[in-house]
């Protein structure tokens, strides 16, 4: 690792990271915008002096700024939930922080074994994309079919999934949480390759919305890794194969979380009654518009009947909160369970992780690290406790 240079590239992804421009730091360090686009682009090296000025102006550590990317993992396309309400400038910002979430994650596997990537067979479904069939009689019905291959596939029954997010990660899906995105962004997910195995990263913005919505996001974003094509960049397709996919992730999350037949049979007994789906919203663990939405997409009710339990809620206040709402959050990381397996067991300290980190050329704030990998805070300098889908490398023990 080269420390004694400045990177260029460096400074244009701290930009990058903190949604900045380069005339805002040229005015936040006294330091002139010719002179940063020449530190930018390998034009000229900076005095050290200027190096901590856009140091402190970013928020990174110094030697952030004189190191080399090291970590081999590749990164792909990105699916954005709320891509057409969503700034460039913000979905670049995700963008980046993805990536050092996707750089974190290679050094962790130096560590840790985490499950294989583990998901059904669909090479047999057909999902047209045109926006004519978005949500026709056949792509719901091939849709449907996703839904209950992933069931199948990772033994849920057809009962409600109690702990989304644990099955996602037992089945070698990465979940992690920011707490500091674009209000505008939902969730978002990411493919990666690293040691030459393709994984995916689903990230979801935490803040105030209840663990009903953060389960569906997971849901959602999983229909993207299932259905859709990772191998061209979303910011090239039409708004309107956008609105498409996310239609049709929206389908099968919908579809994955009240199964066809058990929803069905729970939801008949009063589809009407406002109320009741407040006693169903506890028992599937998913909000009750989405219920609603459902229960009209299964003709259970007519479009008159859900557009007038829509105007109640509306009136009542309740389809911005609903009853029993609370700002959710998460449960343990990938990378929460596998520092509380280092640290606890002696196998490594928080400083000798750090180092790790730095070899590979990541140098972040605990702050940053924290956020990104969705830590509690102070677990880089405090125990916590083990879940049990990972063990340690073989060669650590």
């Amino acid at each position: 690792m080269n420390t004694q240079k400045f990177n260029g590239q460096r400074l244009k992804e701290a930009l990058q990271f903190r949604e900045k421009k380069m005339t805002e730091l040229a005015d936040e360090t006294g330091i002139s915008k010719q002179s940063l686009s020449l530190y930018a682009n390998a034009g000229n090296v900076p005095p050290y002096d200027n190096v901590i000025k856009i140091a402190k102006a970013l928020d990174f550590p110094t030697d952030f700024f004189m190191s080399e990317d090291l970590c081999t993992v590749t990164t792909g396309n990105t699916y954005f939930r709320s891509q057409a309400s969503t700034t460039k400038k913000a979905r670049n910002a995700q963008k980046i922080k993805l990536e050092y979430v996707s750089k974190m994650y290679e050094v962790i596997l130096n560590y840790i074994n985490v499950p294989e990537v583990n998901l059904p067979d669909t090479s047999d479904i057909n999902i047209p994309e045109e926006a004519a069939k978005a949500d026709s009689e056949q792509v719901s019905a091939e849709i449907e079919k996703v839904a209950m291959a992933v069931r199948r596939h990772w033994n849920l029954g057809n009962g409600p999934i109690d702990n989304l997010q644990y099955e996602l990660q037992s089945n070698g899906i990465i979940v992690t949480g920011f707490r500091d995105v674009d209000v505008d962004i939902d969730a978002f997910s990411q493919q990666i390759t690293v040691g030459g195995k393709v994984v995916y990263i689903i990230a979801l913005a935490i803040g105030t919305k209840p663990i009903e919505r953060l389960r569906f996001d997971m849901a959602h974003e999983l229909g993207h890794i299932l259905m859709h094509i990772w191998g061209e960049d979303n910011e090239d397709i039409s708004k309107e194969e956008f609105n498409v996919r996310e239609k049709q992730a929206n389908m099968f999350a919908s579809a994955l979380l009240l199964p066809k037949d058990t929803f069905s049979k729970s939801v008949s007994a009063y589809p009407t009654n406002i109320d009741y789906y407040i006693a169903l919203k506890k028992k599937w663990k998913v909000s009750m518009q989405a219920m609603m939405y459902r229960t009209r997409q299964l003709e259970i009710i007519s479009a008159n009947q859900f557009q007038y339990m829509m105007r109640i809620m509306s009136k009542n206040g309740t389809r911005t909160h609903e009853p029993g709402d609370k700002p959710g959050e998460i449960g343990d990381t990938i990378f929460q369970a596998a520092l509380d397996m280092l640290f606890e067991g002696g196998y490594l300290t928080v400083k000798e992780l750090l180092k790790e980190f730095g070899r590979y050329g990541i140098f972040l704030s605990q702050k940053d690290l924290e956020n990104l990998m969705y830590l509690r805070e102070g677990t880089l300098n405090q125990d916590s406790k083990v879940i049990p889908f990972m063990t340690i490398k073989s060669d650590m023990e």
